[in-house]
């Protein structure tokens, strides 16, 4: 709060920075949830695996996400089976990474992820990860 103090008199010209910093804490408490749940912004069943190697993800990798219905998507941003490698080339570049993180669904067939990883791994993307969930049950 601003007051005066001494024989002041007139307007106050300082700046109060309470309400700033309130809604800056705000807006950062409400990014900090909402950026987690942008990353998995494509519904996916992934397979069930126990854990073995844990990957946090995060929005500075290149991931993938391979649909049921066969639709690809980095990010939530769509793509088509030929434009895939010069987006994942190009975010390679910018993120100075080298692996794709590949998130195919449960009910793909193995032969298409196999299939889409030779595709990628012919067109020079030959670090692949394979994301899975962490099976509960022991």
């Amino acid at each position: 709060m601003a007051f005066n103090v001494g024989n002041k008199k007139g307007a106050i010209s300082e700046i109060n920075v309470t309400p700033l910093v309130d809604v800056m804490l705000v807006l950062l408490v409400i990014f900090m949830i909402t950026a987690p749940l942008m990353l998995n912004g494509i519904k996916l069943d992934l397979p069930k695996t126990k854990e073995v190697n844990p990957i946090n993800l995060s929005t500075s990798q290149v991931i993938l996400s391979y649909t049921a219905s066969g639709d690809m998507y980095i990010g939530s941003d769509k793509f088509l089976r030929d434009e895939i490698v010069s987006e994942v080339k190009s975010l390679f570049k910018k993120n100075k990474t080298e692996t794709l993180f590949l998130r195919a669904d449960y009910s793909v067939q193995y032969g298409k992820v196999a299939s889409l990883m030779s595709f990628l791994k012919r067109a020079g993307i030959v670090k692949v990860a394979l994301v899975t969930e962490i099976d509960e049950k022991k």
